[in-house]
């Protein structure tokens, strides 16, 4: 699949659901939050269908997310026949880590469960390196548990784990250096990310917005002039550099101040109730679930997924007072 400006789409993210055990303020930032009833969200079966079809157009690369994947039932069992379907040839899964030592089978971690079922890269959530920062970040004491986490997920062998960082002024700044140290003592991939405006607007307040740019300048001050990587890509838009006299990378994910963010887009979001999203900067989303549970053949689907990325945008609209309609719980991270 080819959209209209050159983007070939290769990489499906894959929401299985909107729950979740935390309340980031910039994901889902209420305490109440309206779940969507059981039937409104694709079954295991359905979205596996849809993969497959993805999979004939070309896509290669799933990512599992949620809300917080982990919490639905028998998400094992689910991305254990991901890797069984032709043409794709990887798969990753992103979580806030929290789950990833609960025991599912006797002396067997979730961590180890995910690896054994085909899982190749893992992506957590980590804001900050302090226990009461990030119960304020996330609602929730549950930093003991995330750090655990990481280790059960470096443990089980996973072919890359990444650290995702959400850039917050005034929240952790001072946690740039700390958790690229952290990183670094575990030969682990670290993002520094932007952050954008999908859940809330108030999140870019000039109070609040912390841009690559700085947060690059802070590491380089501890570190030295930070050197480009540019050969080097994981499956999302991160630019990576390596810091100097170690084999440790970090990434950046400038959506809001990078000009040339989604030159290299290679994606869409298939969301837990259906919905197909070219972009996450962006209103546009059709509904697959529809023609899907009114027995649509899988070519009428296929046509389906590629009018969707014949409307692919050129790029987001971040930066165009852009006001969010869904909270990026109920996108997909």
């Amino acid at each position: 699949m080819e959209d209209r400006y050159g983007h070939r789409i290769s990489y499906l993210r894959v929401s299985i659901t909107d729950r979740c055990n935390e309340r980031c303020n910039y994901c889902m930032p209420r305490e109440l939050q309206e779940w969507l009833p059981r039937d409104e969200i694709l079954s295991y079966e359905e979205t596996l269908r849809l993969i497959r079809i993805a999979a004939d157009l070309g896509v290669t690369k799933v990512r599992v997310t949620g809300g917080e994947p982990l919490t639905r039932r028998n998400v094992v069992d689910f991305v254990r026949e991901i890797p069984k379907i032709p043409g794709i040839a990887s798969l990753g899964i992103s979580t806030n880590g929290t789950l990833l030592t609960r025991e599912i089978a006797p002396g067997q971690t979730m961590a180890a469960a995910l690896r054994s079922a085909g899982v190749q890269s893992i992506n957590v959530s980590l804001d900050t390196l302090d226990q009461h920062l990030y119960a304020q970040i996330t609602g929730r004491d549950f930093h003991a548990q995330v750090l655990e986490g990481i280790e059960a997920a470096i443990q089980a062998g996973f072919d890359q784990i990444k650290l995702n960082t959400v850039l917050m002024r005034g929240r952790n700044d001072d946690q740039l250096v700390p958790l690229t140290e952290f990183a670094g003592s575990r030969n682990l991939i670290l993002r520094f990310i932007e952050m954008m405006p999908v859940s809330t607007t108030e999140v870019l307040s000039d109070e609040n917005f912390l841009p690559i740019a700085d947060a690059k300048r802070t590491i380089e001050k501890r570190f030295g002039d930070l050197i480009p990587e540019p050969s080097f890509r994981t499956n999302g838009p991160a630019t990576y550099y390596q810091i100097p006299g170690r084999e440790q990378r970090i990434g950046f994910i400038g959506a809001m101040t990078n000009l040339h963010f989604c030159e290299s887009c290679n994606k869409l979001r298939l969301t837990c109730d259906g919905k197909l999203r070219p972009c996450l900067g962006s209103y546009l989303e059709f509904d697959i679930m529809k023609p899907l549970r009114a027995g649509a053949s899988d070519d009428e689907l296929r046509r389906f997924f590629i009018g969707v990325v014949d409307r692919k945008p050129e790029q987001h609209d971040f930066r165009n007072n852009y006001q969010p309609d869904r909270k990026m719980i109920a996108i997909g991270g």
